[in-house]
């Protein structure tokens, strides 16, 4: 493992990065280096007298004051022993772009953008296993919006990062309500569906406050009232360090305000630093027959379309004939057709019996 100094590092209040950049020593006997001193001012700004930094601007000066006010109190729980450093596994080929992922991740809220298989998993782990590290009596969480996405990386933070198997547990649809409230109050590191967060929250059996790290899986989803969303507005966002990660970045600014996002990382397909890692992918296309149990339910559901569908091809709304293959959106399109100009389809005195049909 590879260990790097965060010296004069303090958990404040609001979540934000140290007064030292991020150090790394090589192997896992040596000691953390020291802090490294803070950089000359700028030359291209003379200093200022009111914030001794570089003549800013007027959000760069509500930024600098709004710092200068925060709490410098560390946060409840933090173990100033084991957070002078943070842990980077070397047992595998070390990437510079999950590494420099991780290192950002642990000093702000952070939203990753990486292609799919390029390690989105490692770096949670190396992130989860180092909050872990910090806050001995934290809780440390991870949510996906499914199963498999649940269960993927909690074998990854065990099997990357060494997590006991005793401290984790992964909480689904299928755990009873009492037993969640066990596991909460038993497990550190945890590996859930969104919604089974907002439920908990909601009920009081997810202790918020002792929440350390937040990392949200598939974060592109996190719109309107997505259960992503709401954890946001249930969980205590001053003390909430999150890892977001989305393959792609899609409506990337209501994802930041919704969340609380203060960096992004990003690697497109093309980016030089990823490409040593990428391989072309193969797609192959395998189409699954109906079992005989669907294609009852199937031919049940046809006999129940017809009813309808038939009238409105007898009279003309309808055209496709094809019953199986209509979809939702040609039913709506020949709707809309027909209300524009419906006497092209249909006499007056048949207009008012179709429309009651349902079209």
């Amino acid at each position: 493992l590879a260990s790097s100094a965060l010296g004069g590092f303090a958990f404040s209040a609001a979540f934000s990065a140290p007064s030292v950049p991020l150090k790394r020593c090589e192997g896992k006997d040596e000691q953390p280096q020291s802090p490294v001193p803070s950089p000359a001012p700028c030359p291209l700004f003379p200093a200022s007298p009111a914030c001794g930094r570089a003549a800013c601007k007027p959000d760069d000066e509500l930024l600098l004051a709004a710092a200068a006010a925060a709490d410098p109190s560390p946060v409840r729980g933090f173990s100033e022993a084991a957070g002078s450093i943070w842990i980077y596994p070397t047992n595998l080929p070390v990437r510079p772009y999950q590494e420099r992922m991780a290192g950002a991740a642990l000093l702000a809220n952070t939203l990753v953008c990486l292609p799919t298989g390029l390690g989105k998993t490692f770096v949670a782990a190396v992130v989860m296993y180092n909050f872990y590290r910090w806050f001995p009596s934290g809780k440390v969480l991870f949510l996906a919006p499914t199963k498999p996405l649940v269960a993927q990386q909690m074998e990854a933070c065990g099997r990357v990062m060494g997590i006991p198997a005793r401290d984790m547990a992964e909480m689904t649809g299928g755990t009873q309500a009492l037993g969640r409230r066990e596991l909460w109050n038993t497990k550190r590191v945890f590996f859930l569906t969104p919604q089974i967060m907002v439920n908990d929250l909601c009920r009081g059996t997810c202790p918020a406050m002792d929440i350390k790290c937040l990392v949200i899986d598939e974060a592109h989803k996190a719109l309107g009232n997505h259960a992503y969303c709401q954890v946001g507005l249930e969980s205590p966002p001053s003390s909430l360090p999150l890892l977001c990660f989305c393959a792609s970045l899609q409506a990337v600014q209501q994802v930041i305000s919704n969340l609380l996002i203060a960096q992004i990382e990003v690697c497109a397909e093309d980016s030089p630093e990823i490409q040593p890692y990428s391989h072309e992918r193969l797609v192959e296309k395998i189409v699954v027959p109906l079992g005989e149990e669907l294609v009852e339910i199937q031919n049940t559901y046809i006999k129940v379309l017809e009813a309808f569908t038939g009238r409105l091809m007898r009279v003309g709304v309808l055209s496709r004939r094809d019953i199986p293959n209509l979809t939702k959106y040609q039913i709506i399109l020949a709707r809309d057709q027909y209300r524009k100009n419906p006497s092209a389809v249909l006499g007056w005195r048949r207009i008012a019996f179709t429309e009651h049909c349902g079209v």
